[in-house]
């Protein structure tokens, strides 16, 4: 009898030890359960976007197999047919309303001689919508050229509508400067009353222009402004009564100029 309480206190301690172990045992089953989860998540999201990626497929494929019904050709238009604007973009469709080359479209229509830009654009649901802006001649450019309002050099067979622009000549890559001049001397002229018909620049620099009384100056490369103002001045107070008959006003010197006159090519020294 004196054994007995030994054996009901390790009974007591296995009860506990049992207990114990049930409790870590049944504390454990969540933590399968929360690892689970996450991974059913991401196979959800994943198949997910598996399906709007194919139904966003479908719906291209879909779309892409409407043609496209209608050009619409908007914009000022002088010298550059619609119909030769709508010609040259067909080639590009090819393929359908979605796949039609919007970029190669563009690039063609401003190869155009006349065309200084243009933006095409899809219109929901069959539709291409082209704006073209011409380009602005301000000015001759040597024989056959034409520059626009940003010193662009552009080629054109019609140069015969445009007699009334004036003519720029230079060499290569002068095109920009000599635009900025043409401006500016036609502001220096403006209390005359003159206007520029030709500015030629030679390979030196030297700047020779002819005004629309006949008149060429001589300007050199040197002293712009100050050459002009000169023969504004001079123009003012002794050629205006004559200008028909002077040939040439040489303005490359440093204090006067020297006028060569239509009778017999005389020159007359004139100075300020």
């Amino acid at each position: 009898m004196a054994n007995a309480p030994k054996a009901n206190v390790r009974k007591r301690n296995a009860s506990r030890k049992g207990g114990a172990s049930a409790t870590r045992k049944t504390a454990q089953a969540p933590t399968r359960q929360r690892f689970a989860l996450p991974w059913l998540n991401h196979v959800m999201i994943l198949a997910g976007v598996a399906f709007v990626a194919v139904a966003a497929v479908q719906a291209w494929l879909t779309l892409d197999a409407i043609p496209v019904e209608q050009i619409s050709v908007k914009g000022s238009l002088e010298h550059t047919q619609r119909e030769a604007v709508e010609s040259l973009v067909q080639p590009a469709l090819v393929g359908g309303f979605l796949s039609a080359d919007l970029a190669t479209m563009q690039q063609q229509l401003e190869s155009l001689p006349w065309i200084y830009s243009a933006n095409v654009r899809r219109r929901w649901p069959n539709a291409l919508e082209i704006h073209v802006v011409e380009q602005l001649p301000i000015a001759h450019w040597g024989e056959a050229g034409f520059l626009n309002h940003e010193a662009q050099v552009f080629q054109s067979p019609d140069a015969q509508r445009w007699e009334g622009l004036p003519t720029l000549r230079g060499p290569e890559g002068s095109a920009r400067h000599l635009v900025a001049r043409y401006q500016r001397l036609e502001e220096l002229l403006a209390p005359i009353g003159r206007e520029v018909v030709t500015l030629i620049q030679d390979r030196r620099g030297q700047l020779d222009a002819e005004l629309d009384n006949g008149i060429h100056l001589l300007l050199g490369n040197d002293e712009f402004v100050e050459r002009v103002q000169r023969f504004v001045a001079l123009y003012q107070r002794e050629l205006r009564a004559r200008d028909e008959s002077v040939a040439r006003v040489d303005l490359r010197y440093a204090s006067g100029v020297a006028v060569a006159f239509e009778s017999a090519e005389q020159l007359a020294g004139l100075t300020e």
